[in-house]
């Protein structure tokens, strides 16, 4: 009676883990007024706020499949494709669009990493300019005397060879 409770349970869990729900192209009906077509370019707009990098079409998270869902709701009441996007942005923020629009609370978003490579390269110009006077010292002229006697004496040396 154990072995058949723990083959039992061990099925349980493997039914869970092997056929999650997944909201794909296949589960939804696209002859009524949604436009497949209209439905894919709407879904490859949008960014699945778990993964960040990806769309919603290609995440397979739980959340992006919801949303998933709730743009093909959205579609299936007639909303246009600017009210679906509304009511995400609503919801979720300006995050939600791979193209957020440029506005006051972007703005970090669209010049940050411009801002930071003009930082980078100051920084840079700055350490190379200091490197490259660190190494132009001046010489004494006793220095200079010394140095220009070695370096005669080693050309006269090539010059007889």
């Amino acid at each position: 009676m154990r072995r058949f409770s723990i083959i039992l349970v061990l099925l349980f869990f493997a039914s869970l883990l092997g056929a999650p729900a997944q909201a794909t192209l296949e589960s939804f009906d696209f002859s009524g007024k949604v436009s497949e077509q209209r439905y894919k370019e709407l879904i490859e707009e949008l960014r699945c706020m778990v993964c960040q990098n990806e769309s919603l079409a290609g995440s397979q998270a739980e959340l992006a499949q919801d949303l998933r869902q709730e743009v093909y709701a959205l579609m299936a009441q007639g909303k246009s494709d600017q009210e679906v996007v509304d009511f995400l942005v609503a919801r979720y923020g300006d995050f939600v669009l791979y193209n957020p629009p440029v506005k006051p609370s972007t703005y970090l978003l669209w010049y940050g990493p411009f801002v930071l490579a003009v930082i980078a390269l100051m920084v840079l110009y700055r350490a190379i300019s200091r490197r490259k006077r660190a190494t132009e010292a001046t010489l004494s002229p006793e220095e200079q005397t010394r140095i220009d006697a070695l370096l005669g004496d080693s050309s006269t040396k090539r010059d007889d060879t």
